[in-house]
């Protein structure tokens, strides 16, 4: 497969048209449903882990930095490699293959096809549905944006909506929220920036508590979430 190494990743401003690109992907108004999904956040409250906003910074940060956010930063860089469609279509089945719950495949896959039905309309590119990060990756390749921004916003997208949905079921504030998001920034872009150079032979994740998290959301009584 064509995805170990890496294009050279552009350097140059990010110009105002791919700036608001990016800032229409990775929107709550883009329609790929991530309002509904909480990565089993929502088994996590219930349980009583994470019960209020450091609680959360906590949980969020050990996923971003060495769990699902760390490997869809790399399944994003691989898919902007990705020479041809046989290499995102192998890609795409090591990332189904690596969800640790039957609800996170149906989150990645759901939302990847939902994104790439809207991009292919809103852009005209042939986007074919994958999951979500390599479909993003994709995207970006063809759209000429460069790596690092959209690596780094797909991160603070991700985070953000978890940061939402924890508002509503802790329940936090909105501005505690606010400031949980802020805080996380940072972990964004260093996240983001040090799977730049990753390939599929640097993927692997340690949070198995939220693994396990969203494998019990699966048989929780009462849910709002679909993940």
């Amino acid at each position: 497969m064509g995805t170990g190494g890496h294009m050279a990743t552009p350097t140059e401003p990010l110009s105002p048209d791919a700036l608001l690109t990016l800032a229409q992907w990775l929107s709550p108004a883009y329609p790929t449903g991530a309002f509904s999904y909480s990565q089993g956040l929502e088994w996590v409250v219930e349980n009583g882990d994470v019960n209020d906003a450091a609680s959360l910074e906590n949980w969020l940060s050990a996923v971003l930095e060495f769990g699902a956010g760390r490997n869809d930063a790399i399944f994003v860089s691989c898919a902007y490699a990705a020479d041809d469609l046989a290499d995102l279509r192998e890609l795409d089945e090591l990332a189904c293959a690596l969800v640790p719950s039957s609800e996170r495949l149906l989150e990645t896959t759901q939302q990847g096809a939902a994104f790439a039905a809207t991009a292919r309309a809103t852009t005209g590119l042939d986007i074919p549905a994958l999951t979500l990060p390599v479909a993003i990756g994709c995207a970006a390749r063809r759209m000429g944006l460069p790596l690092p921004a959209t690596a780094q916003m797909f991160l603070h997208a991700m985070v953000s909506n978890l940061v939402s949905a924890a508002v509503r079921l802790v329940p936090l504030g909105q501005t505690e929220g606010q400031v949980c998001l802020t805080r996380l920034a940072p972990l964004c872009i260093q996240v983001a920036e040090n799977t730049l150079k990753s390939g599929i032979d640097d993927l692997g994740s340690s949070t198995f508590a939220a693994d396990i998290a969203s494998m019990k959301h699966e048989t929780q009584h009462v849910r709002l979430f679909r993940s």
